[in-house]
C-alpha cells in the first residue's frame, strides 16, 4: 500500500511541475532556467542548464545569502526521494551546470532558491526545464497493403524499426493513375505506437491493370526518414472475403460421399477446401476452379465427425487468398461394418463332462465399425454333431458352457444400424495341452521404461506346424484370470519377439503367456514381467505356523496388489531366537503366485523363535512383515529311537549273560522291592519237602548248588550267607493260642496234627540228646513246605521251645531288630544279624498291618535259621 501511495505522489509531482512549467505561471517569476543546445538531445549527449534570478529577486533583506540549488527528477516511479536529487549547489544570482549520461526518456530539472540566513524559510522553486533524450526514426520497412473484399478500403502496415523515445509522426501517402493522391498520418510516443493506417479509399475492378505507389515518412525532433516506395496492383492487394453460409449434403445417406456448398464474392475464380476428422492433426486439401460455391467429396469416413473450411481467390496465379471461413463441423452417416474382429478365448473345467468357454474380442476401430456397434453376434458350433449355440451381447466378452467332447469352433461378428461385419472364426483347442508346441527360452525385460520386450525360441521340431503365436498378458492380481479381460497380440510364425506397449502401467506385475498354435493344437509358456519397479511397501503377513512331523509350515497372505510395485522375485523367511542379538537366519523362496506356505526343518525343539517375512523385487527388499513367535515341540526321531533301543538291548543282553551281573542285578531289584510286594514265605511245618526227606540226626551232605537250583522262584534270588547250625525241632501248637510270658506250654497238650517243629539254636537250649537232636537243612524245611502235609514221618519228637511262631499262608512282615526287648533277644543274635540281609523298601509299609497273635507281633528277625552244624557233620 505504501509503495502504491508513493507512486501516486510521484506522478502527481511530475504532473504539477510540468503544468507549472508549461503554463509559465508565477512559479517562474523569480527567474529563468534554460538548456543548451536544446531540450531534446540524442543519447550520450551533454546539456548545459543555466538558472538565473530576475532583478530585485532573491532573499529578502539579505541578497548576499542567495543560494541556487539544481534538483533532478527522473521520470521513474521507483525514485524514492520526492524532493528530487540535488545535482548542483551555487551561491549567487545565477548558476550554470552541465549534465551528462542522461537516460532515454524525459528528465526534469528544477532550480530552487535557498536563503542560508533564514532557518524558517523553505527552498522556493525558481523555474524548471524538461530534457528529452531519444533517437532519430529509422526508415519504415516491409510495407504491405490490402483491401478486404471488392468494397473494402485500402489499409497499409509497416515496420517502424527501433523505438525513438520521442514523439514521432508517420505519414502514409498513396499515389496512382489519374493523379490519384491520398495520405494519412499518426504518431507514436512512449504510450502508443503507429504502424498501421487506413487510407479510406476503395480500389475498383476497373483498375485491375493500374499500378499504385505507397510511401511512409517518419519525423521527430532529432530527424526524419522515409521508406522505399512500395508498388502494387489491384489484384495484388484486393483479398476476397472468406466464404460464408457453408452447407453439406450426403448423397443417398452415404457416409463416404458428400456435396459441400457455400457463398462467395462474384469475382472469385479459385477456391481451396480443407477437411480433417475431429481431433486429427493433418488436413486434406482440395483446389476447386470456378466451383461457383459447390464441390463433391468422395473419400470421407462413415460415422466420423469432420471439420471443413474454404478459402477464395480472385485470380488463378495472382493476388492473395482470403482468410479461411468459419469451420463447419458435422458427422458423416453410418455404413455397414467392414473388417473382422480379433477374438481370443479361455477354457476352464466345471466338472467331468462340462467346460466353460470365455470369449474375448477387440472393438473395431472407427474406420472399420463405420457406425455405432449395437451388439455382437456370438456362435459356438460343434462340427461333428452340428450342435449350435448362439447369443448376442453388447459387451466385448461372452461366457458359455459346452461339453468337453467334440470339436468346437467359435465365431463373432459386429452389427450396427446398417449391417453386420463378416464373422471371425476360431477353433477351440487346449491352448497349453501339447508339450511339442511349447515355446522355449521365454524372456521379458523392459527396453526403455515404457514397454516390455518379450522374446522366445520356436518349439523345436514342431516349429513348422506353428500357424501363429499369441502373446497374452494380464495383471498378476488375485482373481484377474476370470475378472479382468486379457490383452493379446497376434505374431506371425516367423517372428520371435513382441513389444508390449499398450494396456500396461508402471509398477504393475504382468503374467505373460506365449501360445504357439497349430490348426488343432496349442502349447504355451509363461513368464512374469514389469517396467518401472520399486521396493514393495510392505512384507507378507504370516497367518499361521504349524508343526508337522519334523518341520514347521509357515503360511502367509500375499502383499496387496497395489503395494507390490512390480514383480516379486523372492520371498525371504527370517527367524532367530527370542531376545537374541545374533544375526537372524533366513530362507529364500522363489516366488510363485499360487504358493502361500513353506516348510522349515532347521529349528531346534523347545526353543522360542521369532519369525517374519520380506519380499524382494528388482529394486530391492521390502520392509519386514508382522512378527510371529513359535516354540517347536519336536518329536523323537524313530530311526534314532530304534537304533538306540537296539544298542541298549545288545548291551543289556551281553551284560546279564554273565552270572555275576545277574546276581548283582537281582540283589538290587530285591532291595528296591516294596515291602508289601513279596512272595508268600512258605510254612516249614507244612513243607512237602519235609515229607519227602525226614529229618535225621545223621549228617547229610547237601551241595550248595542243588539248594540254589531247588528254590522255586522265577527270579534269581539274592545270594544268602548260610551258616551251619544245629537246631532242636520243637513241636508247636498250630492252633492260635496265647501264652503268658514265662508260662511256656504248660497245661496244653496239642494233638498230633496240631504239632509242628521248630529248630532252635543249640546255644540257647543247651546240648541236645542223640534222640532229640538232628541236623535240619533250612532249605529243605522252607523249600518243600506243603501247607496240607503233616510231619508224621518224623521218628523222633523234638523238644519244643517257646517261640512266637505263626504258621500262615499270609507271610511275615519284617521289623527292626531294635524293637525286641532285651530278654527276648539272644546274645548271639548280633552275630547272626551281620549275616542276614534285611529287606529295604522304598514303599511305605503302613498300608499293610502286621499280623499279630494274641496282641504280639511275630517277625522274621526272631526266627534264626542255619545249617552250619549240618554242613560240619557232613564234612
Amino acid at each position: 500500500m505504501a509503495h502504491t501511495v508513493r507512486e501516486c505522489l510521484l506522478a502527481l509531482t511530475f504532473l504539477l511541475m510540468w503544468l507549472l512549467i508549461k503554463a509559465n505561471i508565477d512559479v517562474c517569476k523569480l527567474g529563468t532556467v534554460t538548456v543548451q543546445p536544446a531540450p531534446v538531445i540524442p543519447l550520450g549527449s551533454a546539456a548545459n542548464i543555466s538558472c538565473s534570478l530576475n532583478p530585485k529577486q532573491g532573499c529578502p533583506n539579505h541578497p548576499s545569502s542567495n543560494k541556487l540549488t539544481l534538483l533532478k527528477f527522473v521520470n521513474d516511479v521507483h525514485v524514492e526521494n520526492l524532493h528530487g536529487k540535488k545535482v548542483h549547489d551555487h551561491p549567487g544570482h545565477s548558476s550554470t551546470f552541465q549534465v551528462t549520461n542522461l537516460s532515454l526518456g524525459m528528465t526534469l530539472f528544477v532550480c530552487k532558491l535557498n536563503c542560508s540566513n533564514s532557518q524558517k524559510m523553505q527552498p522556493v522553486p525558481v523555474c524548471g526545464v524538461e530534457i528529452s533524450v531519444g533517437a532519430a526514426p529509422e526508415p519504415p520497412q516491409n510495407i504491405s497493403c490490402v483491401q478486404e473484399g471488392e468494397h473494402g478500403t485500402v489499409a497499409c502496415s509497416w515496420d517502424s524499426g527501433k523505438l525513438t523515445y520521442l514523439k514521432t509522426y508517420y505519414t502514409l501517402q498513396l499515389t496512382g493513375p489519374n493523379n490519384l493522391t491520398c495520405q494519412n498520418q499518426c504518431y507514436s510516443d512512449n504510450r502508443q505506437s503507429c504502424s498501421h493506417l487506413d487510407l479510406g479509399i476503395n480500389l475498383t475492378p476497373d483498375l485491375t491493370e493500374s499500378r499504385f505507389i505507397v510511401r511512409v515518412t517518419a519525423i521527430n525532433d532529432l530527424g526524419n526518414s522515409s521508406s522505399l516506395p512500395h508498388i502494387f496492383t489491384f489484384l495484388d492487394i484486393v483479398r476476397p472475403l472468406p466464404p460464408w453460409d457453408i452447407r453439406i449434403d450426403f448423397l443417398n445417406a452415404s457416409g463416404s460421399r458428400c456435396t459441400l456448398k457455400w457463398e462467395d464474392e462474384g469475382q472469385v475464380v479459385l477456391n481451396r477446401l480443407r477437411y480433417q476428422p475431429r481431433n486429427s492433426t493433418s488436413w486434406s486439401m482440395v483446389n476447386a476452379t470456378n466451383a461457383k460455391g459447390r464441390y463433391d467429396l468422395q473419400d470421407l469416413r462413415p460415422f466420423t465427425e469432420y471439420e471443413f473450411q474454404i478459402s477464395s481467390k480472385l485470380h488463378l496465379s495472382e493476388g492473395s487468398w482470403s482468410n479461411w471461413s468459419e469451420p463447419l463441423r458435422t458427422q458423416t452417416p453410418e455404413e455397414e461394418p467392414v473388417g473382422t474382429l480379433d477374438i481370443w478365448y479361455m477354457k476352464q473345467d466345471i466338472d467331468y463332462d462340462r467346460q466353460q468357454i470365455s470369449l474375448f474380442w477387440k472393438s473395431l476401430n472407427p474406420s472399420e465399425a463405420r457406425g455405432k456397434i449395437l451388439h455382437y453376434q456370438v456362435t459356438l458350433q460343434e462340427m461333428t454333431k452340428k450342435a449350435t449355440l448362439q447369443n448376442t451381447t453388447r459387451h466385448t466378452f461372452w461366457t458359455g458352457v459346452i461339453p468337453k467332447t467334440g470339436a468346437w469352433t467359435a465365431s463373432v461378428s459386429a452389427a450396427n444400424s446398417k449391417g453386420t461385419s463378416a464373422p471371425t472364426r476360431i477353433n477351440i483347442v487346449d491352448l497349453c495341452g501339447t508339450g511339442l508346441l511349447v515355446p522355449h527360452q521365454v524372456s521379458a525385460k523392459s527396453e526403455n521404461m515404457d514397454n516390455i520386450m518379450v522374446t522366445w525360441q520356436p518349439p523345436g521340431k514342431a516349429a513348422s506346424a506353428v500357424r501363429e503365436y499369441i502373446v497374452e498378458w494380464r495383471p498378476l492380481q488375485p482373481g484377474s484370470i476370470m475378472k479382468l479381460p486379457p490383452h493379446w497380440l497376434r505374431i506371425p510364425p516367423y517372428n520371435m519377439s513382441a513389444l508390449i506397449s499398450e494396456n500396461i502401467k508402471p509398477y504393475i506385475c504382468y503374467e505373460i503367456r506365449i501360445h504357439a498354435l497349430s490348426e488343432d493344437q496349442g502349447g504355451c509358456s509363461s513368464i512374469r514381467g514389469d517396467f518401472r519397479h520399486k521396493v514393495p511397501l510392505s512384507g507378507p503377513h504370516i497367518t499361521a505356523i504349524t508343526e508337522k512331523k519334523e518341520s514347521l509350515f509357515i503360511s502367509w497372505t500375499h502383499i496387496p496388489f497395489l503395494e507390490q510395485r512390480g514383480c516379486i522375485l523372492h520371498y525371504r523367511i527370517y527367524w532367530k531366537e527370542r531376545d537374541s542379538t545374533a544375526q537372524p537366519e533366513l530362507c529364500e523362496i522363489q516366488y510363485r503366485h499360487s504358493q502361500n506356505s513353506h516348510s522349515i526343518s532347521s529349528l531346534q525343539p523347545r526353543v522360542t523363535y521369532v519369525l517374519w517375512m520380506t519380499a524382494v523385487t528388482a529394486a530391492g527388499e521390502s520392509p519386514q512383515g508382522n512378527e510371529r513367535e513359535f516354540c517347536p515341540h519336536g518329536k523323537a526321531n524313530w530311526k534314532t529311537f530304534v537304533i538306540s533301543s537296539i544298542c541298549i538291548a545288545i548291551i543289556m543282553v551281553g551284560t546279564f549273560s554273565t552270572r555275576y551281573f545277574r546276581q548283582r542285578a537281582s540283589a538290587l531289584l530285591s532291595t528296591l522291592k516294596p515291602q508289601w510286594y513279596s512272595r508268600t514265605i512258605p510254612d516249614p511245618a507244612n513243607s512237602t519237602w519235609v515229607k519227602k526227606f525226614p529229618i535225621m540226626e545223621e549228617k547229610v551232605q547237601l551241595p550248595t548248588d542243588n539248594l540254589l537250583m531247588a528254590w522255586p522262584s522265577p527270579e534269581e534270588p539274592e545270594p544268602l550267607i548260610i551258616n551251619e547250625v544245629l537246631y532242636q525241632m520243637i513241636p508247636v501248637i498250630r492252633q492260635p493260642y496265647c501264652f503268658k510270658r514265662g508260662q511256656g506250654f504248660q497245661g496244653y497238650s496239642p494233638s498230633k496234627e496240631d504239632e509242628i517243629y521248630i529248630a532252635t539254636n543249640p546255644q540257647a537250649t543247651g546240648t541236645l540228646t542223640a534222640e532229640t537232636r538232628q541236623l535240619v537243612n533250612l532249605y529243605k524245611v522252607l523249600g518243600s513246605r506243603d501247607p496240607d502235609s503233616k510231619l508224621d514221618n518224623l521218628t523222633t519228637p523234638l523238644t519244643v521251645t517257646p517261640v512266637n511262631y505263626l504258621p500262615s499262608h499270609e507271610g511275615y512282615l519284617p521289623s527292626n531288630i531294635d524293637d525286641l526287648s532285651p530278654h527276648e533277644a539272644d546274645p548271639t543274635d548280633s552275630l547272626d544279624l551281620e549275616q542276614q540281609h534285611i529287606s529295604l523298601s522304598i514303599f511305605a509299609s503302613s498300608s499293610l498291618r502286621p499280623l499279630t497273635l494274641c496282641g504280639e507281633r511275630l517277625t522274621l528277625d526272631r526266627l534264626k535259621m542255619g545249617y552250619d552244624s549240618f554242613m560240619s557233620n557232613e564234612a
